[in-house]
């Protein structure tokens, strides 16, 4: 009598450090594998936060597109990058350009939009020779790690970001706004409660308050939840901090970040919330055909800097509303 029963996911590895990882072996259709396993391996992300799969041999972006649909995942259209992506497909993207001896510090995708992604799936087609392995931050243990009087004020704040689009560094407005109309790009600001002022050369600068802690919309854990760290100032490399405020002006960063209510961040905080991340951080070097599935919310992620070349697909999916996630201040016009 044969089965009805789905196959079992395979056992997780998780040692010490490293993120928790299963073999997917014997497969030659990693497609028909996600479907297989579809809802043992979202509810092993749910519960690890981050799974990675090994042996699928993903070679193309449109694998990954696949793999999407068949976890009935919903895509992701990004708004408001801060970095160029090439578009492979619906929610199917490049890496953000980002240089490539410059470290992405951790972070959860669009924290700053009101739609966010709640599932990223990263999917290695070339591996690096050295470092640039994606390593993934538990959000609820760096919240628990941080100074209660720190998270105690941007849970009563929020967090503000500042940009500033033009198109010599960072993403243009076609790239962030999918439009380069003045009119339509107005329309999402004030749709998506993001202050804007257009300046004399044709840029936008704008000015969005968002909430730094969220519940996780499944199991209801409070996450630290927001790109506080990646996109302050104090994060960036010391040399090219002070070219782009020699450049710009210390306003006309092409990103910034403060408290809610506008006060600037101190460099030994940023620093504090980069040394909690990083005392949090689980790795593991890249294979080519990996996949790695991460709960966008319950998890933040980070890009090592590295040499060779990498070839890492990113998927969006799961939209999930800032508004259906217990934020902690109401979203207003900062």
């Amino acid at each position: 009598m044969t089965s009805s029963l789905p196959p079992a996911l395979p056992d997780l590895e998780s040692p010490a450090g490293t993120t928790a990882m299963l073999w997917a072996e014997g497969t030659d259709d990693a497609a028909g594998w996600a479907a297989a396993h579809r809802d043992a391996l979202r509810a092993a992300v749910t519960e690890r936060g981050a799974v990675l799969v090994r042996g699928l041999g993903l070679r193309h972006a449109d694998d990954v597109g696949a793999i999407v649909r068949q976890l009935d995942a919903v895509p992701v259209t990004e708004r408001e990058s801060f970095a160029p992506r090439h578009t492979y497909s619906e929610g199917v993207y490049s890496s953000s350009k980002w240089p490539p001896n410059q470290p992405m510090c951790m972070h959860h995708e669009l924290s700053y939009t009101l739609e966010f992604p709640g599932l990223m799936l990263f999917a290695c087609l070339g591996a690096p020779t050295k470092g640039g392995a994606t390593g993934v931050a538990d959000a609820t243990a760096v919240l628990d790690a941080l100074p209660a009087e720190l998270t105690e004020r941007f849970e009563r704040e929020g967090w503000l970001l500042t940009r500033n689009y033009h198109d010599e560094i960072g993403a243009s407005l076609p790239e962030a706004f999918g439009t380069d109309d003045r009119d339509a790009i107005e329309r999402y600001c004030r749709a998506n409660a993001i202050a804007f002022a257009w300046q004399p050369d044709g840029g936008l600068r704008t000015r969005q308050r968002r909430s730094a802690v969220v519940r996780h919309p499944v199991s209801g854990q409070r996450c630290w939840f927001n790109q506080i760290a990646f996109l302050n100032e104090w994060t960036l490399a010391p040399e090219v901090r002070e070219y782009l405020i020699d450049e710009y002006g210390a306003d006309g960063l092409p990103f910034n970040t403060r408290y809610g209510n506008g006060d600037p961040l101190t460099e030994d905080t940023v620093q504090l919330l980069n040394k909690v991340y990083e005392a949090h951080t689980l790795r593991r070097p890249w294979q080519a055909g990996d996949l790695l599935l991460v709960d966008n919310v319950r998890t933040a992620h980070s890009r090592e800097p590295f040499e060779g070349p990498r070839d890492v697909v990113v998927a969006m999916a799961d939209p999930t509303r800032l508004a259906d996630s217990a934020p902690t201040i109401e979203v207003t016009l900062p």
